[in-house]
């Protein structure tokens, strides 16, 4: 996936999962091993939230755009014949 992060944002995730199987799981894991769930949550998993959002944010600017087209059309004055 194109997900481009920052070593440190790379470095607090793959401690972040460390921790997690520690707590979760009583397992302790390598750096390395971290770093692969990570790179497996990116390709496979991310794309998945990633669409979700974006369906979201589509749904927010749809009702954003019909509120803002329902007050133009309110500008609108009659037309006398």
């Amino acid at each position: 996936m194109f997900i481009k992060l920052t070593k440190d944002q790379q470095q607090l995730m793959i401690s972040d999962i460390q921790y997690f199987f520690s707590q979760e799981r009583d397992e302790e894991i390598t750096e390395f091993a971290a770093e692969r769930v990570l790179d497996f949550v990116k390709e496979s998993l991310a794309p998945h939230f990633y669409n979700t959002a974006v369906l979201d944010v589509k749904h927010v600017v749809e009702q954003q755009f019909s509120s803002l087209e329902d007050e133009i059309l309110t500008l609108e004055r009659p037309i006398k014949r």
